[in-house]
């Protein structure tokens, strides 16, 4: 157990953002699922646009720490390939 007031603070805080951190990445996720179901549909306009609307967010998962950024570069590598080849 934290006996000192910074340790207090530190698990108050780790606690606060991993919850942040989680619904952050649970975004994520969610838009690149909706790029996933256009490409499994096969409706390239649509795919495109998921995309379009997923590449800030994973960027901005990169920004804030979330994720680190040669995985975002290989996903929006692998995806920007997939909707291409639609």
């Amino acid at each position: 157990m934290a006996n000192t007031p910074q340790a207090r603070k530190r698990i108050r805080r780790n606690e606060r953002r991993a919850e942040i951190n989680g619904n952050r990445l649970s975004r994520i996720r969610t838009f690149v699922k909706k790029v996933e179901a256009a490409l499994a549909g096969g409706d390239k306009t649509e795919a495109a646009e998921a995309l379009k609307a997923a590449q800030p967010e994973l960027a901005r998962g990169v920004a804030r720490g979330v994720l680190h950024k040669n995985t975002v570069a290989r996903k929006m590598s692998r995806l920007s390939k997939r909707v291409a080849a639609l």
